[in-house]
């Protein structure tokens, strides 16, 4: 299914109000198609320099805050999770060619160099609608995470576990809410119930445009942590990229792995919803 990014729409607001654009707004008179009935601007050049600044700032919303604790010991990776030294940038490559439909490259790009990082494979052999994933370590071959959908639940939901098996919590989309919204709960913390009435305040929370796979990572504390973004102007269910910003502190792994679930819960509602229209 082809979907196509609606990230344009906010661009020509912005610009026209940052530019403050009025009926007196006129070409330079250096233009080709300047005459002497055309005035100069009169407002400076700078004004078109800022425009970037605030479109970017739609865009990429607010600034990430460091994670200060996080709600589990030890991370996924002593090496790979945690980063001291401000914000990291990661690619996301949902694989063209494979076998499962849920493998996954992911570099990082911090330094502007695509360094390889992690890789997520999906399970060959499950159960219809029982999807399994694992990341790994791109150098040592390590198993980080596994990610394993929940078979019976009232909402989508993947539990996480270490890479030995413990679990350290799970991801679910909420049942009750006026936008999609996505919990990350940790094990062990109390609370039950379906709606959320019942549970725990979230670790985290991931809300945003998700039509368009814009969304934000927000601790208990109400701080951005993370941010994904889809990384090109049109998108194909079976090979969507990510733009992936991690905050200093925070679990890189676990980001990650909660963005594969989140992509591969909406691939799979666009697939349905998909067979029912034929269907009609």
């Amino acid at each position: 299914m082809m979907m196509i990014s609606s990230n344009a729409r906010p661009l020509f607001v912005a610009l026209c109000a940052s530019l403050q654009l009025t009926d007196a707004f006129t070409l330079s008179t250096n233009s080709p198609l300047s005459s002497s009935s055309i005035a100069a601007p009169r407002r400076s050049n700078t004004k078109l320099y800022n425009i970037f600044d605030a479109v970017g700032d739609i865009l990429s919303g607010p600034k990430l805050e460091a994670e200060d604790a996080l709600p589990y010991h030890p991370p996924f990776c002593d090496e790979l999770s945690i980063c001291d030294d401000g914000v990291r940038t990661f690619a996301l490559k949902e694989r063209p060619l494979s076998f499962t439909g849920e493998d996954f490259d992911i570099v990082e790009i911090t330094n502007n160099n695509e360094e390889d990082f992690v890789r997520v494979r999906g399970a060959m052999l499950h159960l219809p609608g029982k999807d399994k994933m694992r990341m790994a370590s791109s150098s040592s071959g390590e198993n980080l995470v596994t990610m394993d959908r929940v078979l019976i639940a009232a909402t989508p939901s993947y539990d996480l576990y270490r890479s030995d098996g413990i679990k350290i919590g799970w991801i679910e989309k909420k049942l009750i809410s006026f936008m999609d919204t996505f919990d990350v709960y940790m094990e062990g913390k109390g609370g039950f119930g379906v709606t959320g009435l019942f549970k725990p305040t979230p670790a985290y929370r991931i809300e945003g445009d998700f039509l368009d796979r814009n969304f934000s990572f927000k601790n208990e504390e109400g701080k951005v942590v993370a941010r994904a973004n889809m990384d090109s102007w049109i998108q194909i269910d079976m090979m969507n990229h990510y733009q992936v910003q991690v905050a200093e502190g925070m679990d890189a792994c676990l980001v990650l792995a909660c963005v594969c679930c989140i992509d591969e819960e909406f691939d799979e509602e666009h697939q349905e919803r998909k067979k029912k229209r034929e269907e009609e």
